[in-house]
């Protein structure tokens, strides 16, 4: 069974622990081991009978109610996973170990502050595990206590400080100063022969940030450079497949199908998106500062809602792309976006309104404005050298294969602008387009006009959206707890040399950067 596991065969695991339970119903860890094979296939049901049964055997047991609350989460059912959490977040106040758990689960769910309190508790108990101080460095970063946060990253490296990943999460907190930085450190750590490549990028990009921090760009980009390529050596990424479906899309939802939509009047959802770092996080910041909006974050359910109805409509799983967008064209969209409300109940917070803020969302603006009429789309664009140069300089965690080389990251940038430029043709007026430097240079006058296509009154708090207290997990956490600055707006041209490339590869894709 272990070494099913252990090979990925989940349901060759899940067929022999059924076995093992069968057989000797009364034994416990059978039922706990078939709950958490469960919960590795993605098979809530399963995993809350297993853990049910569990439980009767064994009732009150710290795991098994842990194991429940996992199972409630992967089913939905977040405010019971949370009842479970709360209850056991008392009843084990002495376990480190199932403090962390727990921190890590509510973090998840999106309680970022229960996380905190229990990731705490955690630090509390056994402060000299990097893992607990690491996990409580992440989230205090997430509810905006970032001096606290870089406090607790130092933590977390004197006790392991081949924990790569917090060097660059410690370096993205703050602006670095030529008084306050770790540069010297990342220089000599660079030199290090490292146990997995992962750990190389993380050092060059966090030796990028800082260099660039204090100005010293070129050899910043040089770091940069050589942390982008080694990881795009890592990455399986087909760029001409991405290219492809723009194509399939405009073609399957031409101007003459959107263009004949009607716009509710009611205004519904909020969806904020464009490219990565872009300034996405920054418009929902406003809008969520706003009385009436709830800021949501980053909701997976419009992709999770059309897939789903996709494979039902195919009568199967895993349908391919070029199948997905021919048979999304062929569906009852309005039934997709009472599906995506529904999913996003949970997230979707005790205000009238809410902001879903996926970045790639954008290639969904024709599908969202036939799945929900009323909703209002609003896209954040910025000067292409600057959007591209911003992108190319992010380790993102996952997603966006395409930003770390730059010949690929321009032509990318093309395909989306294209599939951006088909929408706004197709539907006249849906789409509202927010262009950081415009925000930055006049936020007053754009933050007016956002709320006004928004359907939303003037609120002066909206300009004040550095003080909004509302949790970020995004990239740019630390960012949006600054007023706004200008300063990176034309940090790009620090690099003329450096991205010249990406400037003559954008030329010749057509975008008109002279324009922009």
């Amino acid at each position: 069974m272990l070494e099913h596991l252990r090979r990925g065969e989940v349901r060759r695991a899940a067929e022999t622990c059924a076995s093992l339970t069968e057989r000797w119903p009364e034994f416990l860890p059978g039922w706990t081991l078939a709950a958490g094979i469960a919960l590795r296939g993605g098979d809530a049901p399963s995993a809350l009978a297993h853990v049910t049964r569990a439980l009767r055997l064994e009732p009150g047991r710290a795991d098994l109610l842990f194991l429940r609350a996992q199972a409630l989460q992967l089913g939905g059912d977040s405010e019971q996973a949370r009842a479970v959490l709360d209850g056991l977040a008392r009843t084990a106040a002495d376990d480190a170990r199932l403090q962390h758990a727990i921190g890590s689960l509510y973090s998840a769910m999106g309680f970022h502050q229960q996380a905190l309190e229990a990731a705490s508790r955690a630090v509390e108990l056994d402060p000299a595990r990097a893992q607990y101080q690491f996990n409580r460095a992440a989230l205090l970063r997430f509810v905006g206590r970032l001096e606290e946060a870089e406090a607790t990253y130092d933590r977390a490296l004197a006790i392991e400080p081949d924990d790569h990943e917090a060097w660059l999460n410690r370096a993205e907190l703050r602006r670095q100063t030529p008084e306050r930085n770790h540069i010297a450190a990342l220089e000599a750590r660079v030199t290090r022969r490292f146990a997995h490549p992962r750990d190389e990028v993380f050092i060059r990009y966090a030796l990028a940030k800082e260099l660039e921090d204090v100005g010293r760009y070129r050899e910043s980009f040089v770091h940069l450079l050589a942390g982008a390529t080694l990881r795009r050596r890592h990455i399986d990424y087909d760029l001409q497949r991405d290219l492809r479906t723009v194509d399939l899309v405009v073609g399957a939802f031409p101007a003459s199908r959107l263009g004949a939509l009607p716009r509710a009047a009611a205004a519904g959802p909020i969806f904020v998106l464009g490219l990565p770092r872009s300034g996405t996080t920054l418009v929902e910041r406003i809008l969520g500062s706003h009385p009436a909006v709830h800021g949501a974050g980053e909701l997976l359910t419009f992709p999770e809602a059309l897939v789903a109805a996709v494979e039902r409509a195919a009568g199967r799983s895993g349908v391919p792309r070029e199948d997905m967008v021919r048979t999304a064209a062929s569906i009852d969209l309005r039934a997709v976006g009472e599906d995506y409300l529904a999913r996003s109940r949970r997230h979707a917070g005790s205000r009238p309104r809410f902001v879903d803020k996926l970045p790639h969302n954008y290639l969904y603006c024709g599908l969202i404005h036939e799945a929900l009429p009323g909703a209002r789309i609003v896209h954040v664009l910025r000067h292409p050298m600057a959007s591209c140069h911003a992108m190319f300089k992010a380790l993102f965690r996952q997603g966006y294969p395409f930003s770390y080389d730059l010949d690929e990251l321009a032509q990318f940038y093309a395909g989306y602008r294209r599939l951006m430029d088909h929408w706004r043709r197709a539907m006249p007026g849906v789409i509202h387009d927010v262009r950081y430097e415009e925000l930055v240079r006049s936020p007053r006058e754009v933050t007016c006009s956002l709320l006004e296509f928004c359907g939303l009154d003037w609120h002066e708090g909206c300009l004040e959206f550095h003080t909004n207290p509302a949790p970020s997990t995004t990239a740019s956490a630390a960012q949006v707890r600054r007023p706004l600055y200008a300063s990176s707006v034309e940090l790009w041209k620090n690099y003329r040399t450096e991205l010249a490339p990406l400037e003559a590869r954008l030329r010749a894709c057509g975008i008109d950067l002279d324009e922009a």
